[in-house]
Formats: C-alpha cells, sequence, structure tokens
C-alpha cells in the first residue's frame, strides 16, 4: 500500500532554544506539593510560585524575550526582590487578566483570594547601586474558601469575572468590583477539583475531578453541571483545557495501569473521540491549545514538549522540542504579543531548577510579509461585556484582532458584540478603579505586535445593510425531484459481533489442535529415546520444556545414583544440536 504524506503548514515548527540571557536565573521557585503549573503570563508581565519564608507569596517579573536580551532588566535575579506577599500561607495559583496586562489573581492554601495591580515604575532601577525593593500590595483581599483555594482563572470574554476552585469542592464565580459574595456557585463534585477551563465565549466551564469525572457546567446557572462524564481511568491528576471553538475538550490524564493519556471529548454527550497513550512517566501533563488548531502537551519532570496537530478528528503528531533540564511548571504566551516578525506562532516560559526558559515555536519561513495563513485573528484585550452585563444573561462572542496591523477583526460567531457605551469606558473599568502604592495604576498599553508590510484584508465589509433578494415562488411543475444517491447499507453491529466470536472460538481451537499436535510429537521423541538406550526397565522420563529454544531434562527421584548424565549442545563438546532438536543428538554417559 503507498502512503501518502499529509500536508502540514505545522510539519516543520520548531521550539527555538534561547541563551540564558534571555530569560532569568536565581528563581527560587516554591516546594509546594500542590499540583499547578507554577507560572503564568500575560502579554508583558509573567508571575511565579515563590519560595518565601514568613507566608505565601510571588514574583512579579518583565516579560523576557527568546529573541532579545532586556537592556533594563538583569537576568540573573538578585537574592531579594519586590514580592507579592500577602498570604500567610504558600501561593498555589495565579493568573492574570486577559483584558488587563497589568492585573493578576493569587490564590493560596490560607483560603485567599487576592487582586494585585503593577505599575511600570515598580521596576524602576532593579539592582542598582542605592536600590530598596518594595514588596506588591494587594489592591483587593476576597475570602474564597474556609479551606485552600488550589485555582483561579478569569472569564475569557466578560471583564472583571474570575473563577475559583476551593477545598470544599466548589467553584466560586466572583464579581471583582462587588467581592462581599459569590455570584454563583458550582457543586456536585465527589472529590478535589484538579483543573478548570472556560469555553471561548466564557458561557460553560469544564472541570476535572479526582472523581474520575469530567463535568461541563453553565457558570451564570450555578448548582449542579449540565454534563457528566467518564474521563480518564486513574486517580493521579487530569487536566483540561477547552479547544477553541471547536466545541471539544482535551484532556490528559493516566489510565487504570498509570499510561499517561491525552484525550478528546465531544461537549455535547462528553462522548470520547480519541485517547492517546503516551508513556509510562509518572508527571503530570499539562495541555495547551493554540488557534492554530495545536496542542502542546508538557509532562512534569520531562525534558521534551510534545505537539499535535489536530484534524479530521485525530490528533497527528508533529515533532517534540527535547531538552535535558526537566520542567517543573510551564505557561504559554497570549497570541496578541507573539513576535509575528520571527513567524513565532507559539511561545512557552518554562520552569526547570532555578531558571525560567522562554522557549519559541517557530515555522521556518523565509519571507519579509506578514504570514496570514499560520496566523488567525486573535483575542483582542478589550472585553466583550461587562461583569454584569454577563451574570444578567448577555452573551458576546470575544472581540478579535489582527496579528498583521492590530485592528479589530470580526469573530466567526453569528452574534455581534456589544456596543462599548460611555459608561463601560476603562476609566470605569473595575480594573482602572485598582491602585498600588498611592498611585494611579493603570496598565501600561499593551506592546504592539511588529509591523511588517501592510496587509489588505481579503474581505471587507459594507455597513449598508444588503439589498433584499426577490423570491419567485417554486410551482409544482418547475419543482424535480433530486436523484437520491444510493448508499451501502452499514453492517448492523449484531452481525459484527457475531463474526467477532466466531473468530474468537476458531482462534481458540486451533491453539488447542497446536498444542496436541505438539504433545503427541514429544511423546514419540520420549519413545524412540527409550528405544535408542535399550533399557525399557529404567524408569526414565523426560520432560521437554520449550522455553526460547532450551532443553531441560529431569528424571524421577528414584533414578539410580550411579548412573550420571550429561548433554552435550550449542557450542559444548563433541556436537553441536541445533534447535528444533529431536533426541538422538543427546548423548549419555552412565558410569558405576
Amino acid at each position: 500500500m503507498s502512503r501518502f504524506v499529509r500536508a502540514s503548514k505545522y510539519r516543520h515548527v520548531f521550539g527555538q532554544p534561547t541563551r540564558k540571557e534571555h530569560g532569568y536565573e536565581n528563581v527560587k521557585v516554591t516546594n509546594s506539593a500542590w499540583d499547578t503549573n507554577l507560572i503564568s503570563s500575560s502579554g508583558q508581565y509573567i508571575s511565579v510560585n515563590w519560595n518565601a519564608s514568613g507566608g505565601g507569596a510571588f514574583a512579579i517579573l518583565p516579560l523576557p524575550s527568546p529573541f532579545q536580551t532586556s537592556p533594563s532588566f538583569p537576568y540573573k535575579l538578585p537574592d531579594t526582590l519586590p514580592l507579592a506577599r500577602s498570604h500567610t500561607a504558600p501561593v498555589l495559583d495565579t493568573d492574570w487578566s486577559p483584558h488587563n496586562d497589568a492585573l493578576v489573581a493569587s490564590a493560596g492554601e490560607d483560603g485567599k483570594i487576592m487582586i494585585w495591580s503593577v505599575s511600570p515604575s515598580s521596576f524602576e532601577g532593579w539592582g542598582t547601586e542605592g536600590w530598596v525593593p518594595q514588596d506588591f500590595d494587594p489592591v483587593l483581599r476576597i475570602d474564597g474558601s474556609p479551606r485552600k483555594v488550589g485555582q483561579v482563572l478569569f472569564h475569557p470574554s466578560a471583564e472583571g469575572v474570575l473563577a475559583a476552585s476551593g477545598g470544599e469542592c466548589t467553584v466560586k464565580l466572583w464579581d471583582i468590583a462587588n467581592p462581599e459574595e459569590p455570584t454563583a456557585v458550582l457543586n456536585g463534585h465527589g472529590d478535589v477539583i484538579q483543573s478548570m477551563a472556560f469555553n471561548p465565549t466564557g458561557t460553560l466551564l469544564a472541570t476535572t475531578c479526582r472523581d474520575r469525572k469530567l463535568r461541563i457546567f453553565d457558570p451564570r446557572a450555578g448548582g449542579k453541571p449540565v454534563r457528566v462524564g467518564d474521563g480518564h481511568g486513574g486517580i493521579k491528576g487530569s487536566r483540561v483545557t477547552w479547544m477553541g471553538e471547536l466545541d471539544k475538550i482535551a484532556t490528559t490524564g493516566f489510565s487504570k495501569m498509570s499510561d499517561r493519556q491525552v484525550g478528546i471529548w465531544e461537549v455535547a454527550g462528553l462522548g470520547n473521540v480519541k485517547t492517546i497513550s503516551l508513556d509510562m512517566s509518572a508527571g503530570v501533563v499539562m495541555p495547551f491549545w493554540t488557534d492554530n488548531q495545536i496542542l502542546f502537551l508538557a509532562g512534569k519532570g520531562d525534558g521534551n514538549i510534545r505537539y499535535y496537530e489536530y484534524e479530521s478528528d485525530s490528533l497527528h503528531p508533529l515533532a517534540e522540542h527535547k531538552s535535558s533540564e526537566p520542567q517543573r511548571g510551564m505557561c504559554f504566551l497570549p497570541r496578541r504579543a507573539l513576535n509575528v516578525a520571527e513567524c513565532e506562532i507559539a511561545r512557552a516560559y518554562k520552569v526547570h531548577g532555578s531558571s525560567i526558559e522562554p522557549i519559541a515555536f517557530i515555522v521556518p519561513r523565509k519571507a519579509d510579509s506578514f504570514q496570514s495563513d499560520i496566523y488567525p485573528p486573535a483575542p483582542s484585550i478589550d472585553p466583550s461585556l461587562s461583569a454584569t452585563e454577563f451574570f444578567n444573561g448577555k452573551t458576546a462572542p470575544l472581540k478579535l484582532v489582527s496579528l498583521a496591523d492590530g485592528s479589530s477583526v470580526v469573530g466567526s460567531s453569528a452574534a455581534a458584540p456589544p456596543s462599548r457605551s460611555a459608561s463601560f469606558s476603562a476609566a470605569a473599568s473595575p480594573s482602572a478603579s485598582f491602585s498600588s502604592g498611592g498611585g494611579a495604576a493603570s496598565a501600561p498599553p499593551p506592546s504592539a505586535a511588529p509591523r511588517p508590510a501592510a496587509i489588505q484584508p481579503k474581505r471587507t465589509f459594507s455597513a449598508s445593510a444588503p439589498t433584499p433578494v426577490e423570491q419567485t415562488p417554486i410551482t409544482p411543475a418547475a419543482y424535480s425531484q433530486p436523484t437520491k444517491s444510493w448508499e451501502a447499507p452499514a453492517p448492523t453491529p449484531v452481525t459484527d459481533s457475531t463474526l467477532k466470536e466466531e473468530n474468537a472460538r476458531l482462534t481458540t481451537e486451533l491453539r488447542e489442535a497446536r498444542e496436541k499436535i505438539r504433545n503427541l510429537e514429544l511423546q514419540v521423541e520420549i519413545v524412540r529415546a527409550a528405544q535408542v538406550f535399550g533399557d525399557l526397565s529404567v524408569a526414565f522420563r523426560c520432560v521437554v520444556l520449550h522455553c526460547q529454544g532450551v532443553v531441560c531434562l529431569s528424571h524421577p527421584a528414584n533414578f539410580p545414583a550411579k548412573m550420571s548424565m550429561r548433554i552435550v549442545h550449542f557450542g559444548h563438546k563433541f556436537r553441536k544440536i541445533q534447535y528444533p532438536f529431536n533426541f538422538y543428538d543427546l548423548f549419555f554417559n552412565v558410569g558405576s
């Protein structure tokens, strides 16, 4: 059969290794055993869970580039640096707002949720003479849970909506502008929640749990899940990520035999589309989805990063980024901050040892113009809804931005995004009202994507309404019945199961018949061997065991003590026995 190579734009994607000057050294990562990614990023900053004494803390650092060294920030961090300290127990998770590159939420083992706003002035003079480190202060404190809060996650399209999973096996949704009580509570989990993910519009929330169940919630309705299905069979850590607008989710986990797996599931009924076994390693696999239809898999304790292209309900392996440094945690950069001039389609930040390393995944192309085929529109920093609109039931697609020139792009959803009124201006938004250190803490303007050559849009949208088309009624005379194409009937399940049972029965009978033939041949050989030695009165019995070509001979306990036996075979003296053998090739010495 001939083999055809599947066409793909991403067949030769590779992870570009970087110099240590492009990352961070002397990073003191937390020793907490809680299973999170340890690191998170916005378009301007990264946060990493820190190993600090006297309570919990995490570090906030400027975003390093894999293509150049920062001229104003040292790659080797000082032993003492400003930290976000306010938690009384280790910080377990952080997440950056998709609508404000300077707003980050943290969750701690003390059951608290805290919101932090970052000012660019916080990093002025780092490491210089006379520099005095000043810790960050939270702008908002929320009592998230009487136990610990394991994960925090911002809503993708509604501004100021935050989801947090607590130790009481619930997910609470908060409007951070009104943090006194959670707006919705999602329950129904039978054990500890291991991960959660929103769909692109934020109308559904998927979770994985230690009870090995997948759950889909309506985050505005609260209460019980709308769908529940069986996940991976093992009880070790399981993760979930939403696969963009495909109405599918991807999960990683373990089988009952501790194989690491990746699975694809339909959202409608949580039916399994595809499950692939990866290996037998023990580290939890972290999944990351990009809008290029690529799924990245990074296992904790692994040095490699696998990536697959999803097409036609199948995961097609592309390649692996290999490294000798095992990762402890990882995050991916928002796509709107990628370097399109370098054909960078994704960027990971890898935590290993005491370092943070940026890894750029690049499509190798030699072109000076913008490569529109590998850069679909990315989610914009502008929100589609306010928190009030979202909890009141309003739905809007993500606002998208072109990576060619930063212009707005009409989304693929049928619903049009609502217009932003004056009351929803940046000055009145919850994130803009936060302050740090007594000064204004408005988010710094997001870094614009590099602008290669100007690209003319392929489609233009007219503001005027389309002219209605006059419809002509169809008369019976003008109507013809289309010819129905014949399709072969699919085999019924009964026929398939019957054939499988018949095949299994015949296979078993054939195996039993071969065993009988082999036993009869052995009996014949034993009789011939006894006749050669001519003394059938000696109670001599040979038991021949076939075990990878090794021949074993045994005799009963009453075998005469003055008779000894020597077998000559396989390179020993005299003759060489070939396998399969016969007993004429065996020599016995009988001594007194």
